[in-house]
């Protein structure tokens, strides 16, 4: 099958992702709209020109960055309300998939809005250390200038009217900085957001999730600072009725003569700008506040160990009961034991299957909470440590029987939403489910050590019998490969290739070693399926990620009549 050329791949993502296309441009949009719309108004009106006289377009440039964050900061705590996504999600089980994709990509928007705060963030920190600077030399200019008689105005008379809050030519920049609300609360939340930006990095937050989990939750005080920062109402503007008494296009050319004539403008007076931004913040914190008091009062309820199994390669096994728990295929739970951390809760996949009694989790040493976890375990037999569970919570993985053709690609641990799959499948077949839609499923697990195959070898061995007893041998395409070999372990195969039976994992499916070649496995798809819907989901590392959406995008047909490729990856 010859690859479309760019055009059709570029055609067939937008076809795919319209929506999500859609639902971006409207948030950029409405991003530039607020800082246009309030730079303008800051710009142009009458009530800041005396404050302009002073700050110049470096006010505009500080208001609209500040609504901007406003609006940003209201948004950035929806996409990890994991309670409102599993809902909607819920909600939305019956439309069309292309309006469910947005879902999916919660954790990206959600990063992509933490960007958008630190540009904002970024032009009003500058716009505002110009704003200081200014304030500081109108009042200890000695010109008679405009701008100097605005920063003179009495700040303890005619109703503490002042403009400049610098009051005194011998305050610094920084003391005024750092004994005003805004200004403190300004350095805390930016010093706040630096570090939880720097420290949510993919390499820190994989190899040092700890460090993550405990900085990210400086968002409380970045959302309290954010709260109070206008407070102290440095930005202020003249008032209505000293505008219709004293108009700044009729008074501002006599300002030498304010107040001193019957006939004379009168000195102008200013109030202060009253704080927005808990306005904006005030709602989705109340939905975050109710989405952490329903997860604790879930976490609170009493889990069962049932069962402990030590798995090669270092990965626990940890099969679960708790009363009233449901769960789909694909879905992930929140995990925390308080023996080891009060406070620290982390995601994993849930392995086994709906139709089962409990609830199971592999965990692999993969960081200091893990390892600690597993050490535990290995420890003490009885009796066994507390666990905490809170969720569970919808994934992609959830709509894997939606489509007719799907492919399931795991890596190393990351086959653990697929043994969920796969074991619901042998209980459907089982029970002679003929409402499966599914028609067929094509299954890569990519491994860098032969130990790690012996984790669901048991499962695999399990449908390999039960669908040839079936006659549907045809259902489960299969295919393990290993990344990670020597020559011993390569000639051991080579040397067995004729038996029965894999001499690494005991299956009837041989390992491969080295990686998939995709193009060829999706083009071998795209022939065998010419007019089905395929899901392809991947739980995998970012690189992965990029080689099937390309192949997704690129033996996609334009034709909605012909093969489809759908890619959903796991993100939580």
């Amino acid at each position: 099958m010859e690859a479309p050329n760019f055009h059709l791949t570029m055609g067939n993502w937008l076809a795919n992702h319209w929506l999500s296309v859609l639902f971006l441009v409207s948030w950029l949009g409405l991003n530039i709209f607020l800082f246009v719309y309030a730079f303008l108004n800051y710009e142009k009106s009458d009530k800041y020109f005396y404050t302009r006289e002073i700050l110049g377009t470096a006010l505009a440039f500080a208001r609209a960055s500040a609504l901007c964050l406003n609006f940003n900061s209201m948004v950035i705590l929806l996409p990890v309300c994991r309670n409102l996504l599993s809902f909607l999600r819920g909600t939305c089980s019956f439309c069309n998939r292309t309006l469910r994709k947005p879902l999916d990509h919660n954790l990206i928007f959600h990063k992509l809005v933490a960007y958008m705060i630190c540009v904002f963030t970024a032009i009003h920190v500058v716009a505002h250390l110009f704003n200081f600077e200014r304030y500081s030399r109108s009042q200890q200019a000695m010109d008679g200038s405009l701008a100097s008689v605005l920063s003179n105005l009495a700040h303890e008379k005619e109703g503490d009217s002042w403009l400049n809050p610098i009051h005194s030519p011998n305050t610094t920049v920084m003391y005024a900085t750092f004994t005003s609300v805004a200004g403190l609360t300004g350095v805390i939340a930016t010093t706040a957001l630096v570090l939880m930006v720097t420290s949510a990095v993919e390499f820190i937050r994989r190899n040092y999730f700890e460090l993550f989990w405990y900085t990210h939750h400086l968002f409380i005080v970045y959302i309290i600072c954010l709260g109070i920062h206008g407070l102290g109402g440095i930005v202020r503007g003249q008032t209505e009725e000293s505008i219709g008494e004293s108009h700044p296009n009729n008074c501002s050319n006599s300002f030498r003569e304010w107040d001193k004539y019957e006939w004379s403008c009168r000195r102008p007076h200013f109030v202060g700008h009253p704080p927005e931004s808990w306005k904006w913040i005030v709602a989705p914190i109340a939905l975050y506040i109710f989405e952490r008091i329903l997860r604790f009062y879930r976490s609170q309820q009493k889990v069962v160990i049932t069962k402990v199994v030590m798995h090669p390669s270092k990965v626990l096994e940890l099969q679960m009961r708790k009363r009233g728990f449901s769960m789909e295929v694909g879905q992930y739970i929140f995990v925390n034991c308080p023996s080891i951390s009060f406070l620290e809760w982390h995601p994993f996949t849930l392995t086994s299957a709906p139709e089962e009694e409990f609830f199971s989790i592999h965990i692999r040493a993969a960081g200091d909470w893990t390892e600690n976890l597993i050490r535990t375990f290995e420890r003490q037999h009885s009796p066994l440590p507390r666990i905490e569970v809170d969720g569970p919570f919808g994934t992609v993985s959830e709509d894997v029987f939606q489509y007719e053709v799907a492919v399931l690609v795991g890596a190393g641990i990351g086959v653990t939403p697929f043994a969920s799959i796969l074991k619901s499948i042998w209980y459907k077949f089982q029970r002679a489910d003929n409402k499966l839609k599914t028609q067929k499923i094509y299954f890569y697990w990519i491994c860098r050590e032969t130990g790690a195959f012996a984790w669901f070898n048991n499962l695999l061995n399990s449908l390999e019998q039960e669908m040839e007893e079936l006659g549907k041998m045809d259902f489960l395409n299969y295919r393990l490969f290993l990344t990670g070999w020597d020559s011993n372990i390569a000639g051991h195969a080579a040397l067995n290739f004729d038996k029965a039976t894999d001499v690494l994992t005991g299956l009837k499916q041989k390992t491969s070693f080295g990686r998939p070649m995709w193009d060829n496995e999706f083009s071998r798809i795209a022939a065998a399926h010419p007019k089905s819907v395929v899901g392809v989901f991947l739980c995998g590392p970012r690189t992965l990620a990029k080689s099937l959406r390309r192949c997704c995008q690129r033996y996609s047909s334009l034709d909605p009549r012909k093969v489809q490729f759908y890619f959903n990856k796991e993100t939580f």
